[in-house]
């Protein structure tokens, strides 16, 4: 298909088009961002089955995705009383090390004195149950909603990979994945003041779930050095500054490699991308984490670098102090 935005904008209904904040389209997927303040639930609906009519006559259209933002309430966002703030670690693709920054981020942030809680949105594959040392744990369930589960690293945690049996597949279509998301993040994460949310990579229907209905107050992009990844990085850093999602910064990590046997540096995928790219895009950058032997090693063990104070647990601290010090200016 032509991929000319103005001619799909033209197919929506009147009050659709002057509601549109974000119009994109890949590979005949359509991806629709609504401003759906003002409307209950029914208008939603409404809405977004009227948009999704309308777009699927045109030409090349294999699927409509919608996402819809609106104000959680008339009072002014920060006031209390509030739930935890929410912190979304993205990707744009799957192999950069979001599931470990997300991890030890989450712990860095409890060493720092939040109480945190850490949610595997990642529904396709789990990885924190093994990274967090809470692997064959199952979440007990109070009052119909799931209590997370506690860790001796002082973080709360609930994924998928709790609720199923370890080395199963999940096969679920958008919408149960979707379900899931929403029982993870509706469970008793009762004083807590942050919860970091693991996202799968990409731009798909469990980012849109958790942008129309989890709204996080800002994401981390994670990304390696080399340009493919950095291209990826950049496509999610803008879906979350389409939906309104502010950007704290960007991470760079597999940063860099000192061979354990004679100590020569190198950089395998290159050195300084993800900075260069952060300073493009004008956001902050967070720093650089390195490919690091100990870091895979501690991590396949359940025991994240963050929980100590090795040069690699460093690193992930000084990344969680800036995202600390955003929290706290954006409070």
């Amino acid at each position: 298909m032509s991929g000319d935005h103005e001619a799909l904008r033209s197919r929506l209904p009147e009050e659709a088009r002057s509601r549109v904040s974000a119009l994109r389209e890949a590979s005949g997927v359509v991806t629709v961002v609504l401003d759906a303040s003002g409307l209950d639930q029914l208008g939603r609906d409404r809405l977004e089955v009227a948009v999704k009519g309308a777009l699927r006559q045109a030409d090349g259209v294999s699927e409509v995705r919608v996402a819809m933002t609106a104000d959680r309430a008339p009072e002014p966002r920060r006031e209390a009383p509030r739930g935890p703030r929410i912190v979304a670690v993205g990707s744009g693709k799957g192999g950069v090390g979001k599931s470990t920054l997300s991890a030890n981020l989450a712990v860095a942030l409890a060493r720092l004195g939040l109480r945190v809680g850490l949610v595997d949105a990642d529904i396709y594959g789990p990885s924190q149950p093994r990274l967090m040392g809470a692997e064959g744990q199952r979440p007990t369930a109070h009052d119909e909603k799931l209590v997370p589960l506690d860790t001796q690293w002082g973080v709360r945690v609930l994924s998928v990979g709790n609720l199923v049996e370890p080395g199963r597949a999940v096969a679920w279509r958008g919408p149960m994945a979707g379900g899931a998301l929403g029982q993870l993040m509706d469970a008793h994460w009762d004083n807590t003041d942050v919860i970091v949310i693991d996202l799968p990579p990409g731009t798909g229907d469990v980012q849109l779930t958790m942008v129309q209905k989890h709204k996080p107050d800002g994401a981390v992009i994670v990304s390696t050095p080399q340009d493919l990844a950095l291209i990826d990085a950049t496509r999610a850093m803008n879906f979350f500054e389409q939906t309104k999602v502010p950007v704290i910064g960007m991470v760079e990590n597999m940063s860099g490699y000192i061979c354990p046997h004679c100590g020569e540096e190198s950089d395998p995928f290159g050195h300084g991308g993800a900075e260069a790219v952060a300073a493009q895009q004008a956001v902050p950058f967070l720093g650089h984490i390195p490919l690091d032997l100990a870091i895979r090693q501690e991590s396949d063990a359940g025991r994240p670098p963050a929980a100590g104070d090795s040069p690699q647990g460093k690193a992930f601290r000084a990344i969680a102090e800036k995202v600390a010090a955003w929290l706290e200016q954006t409070a």
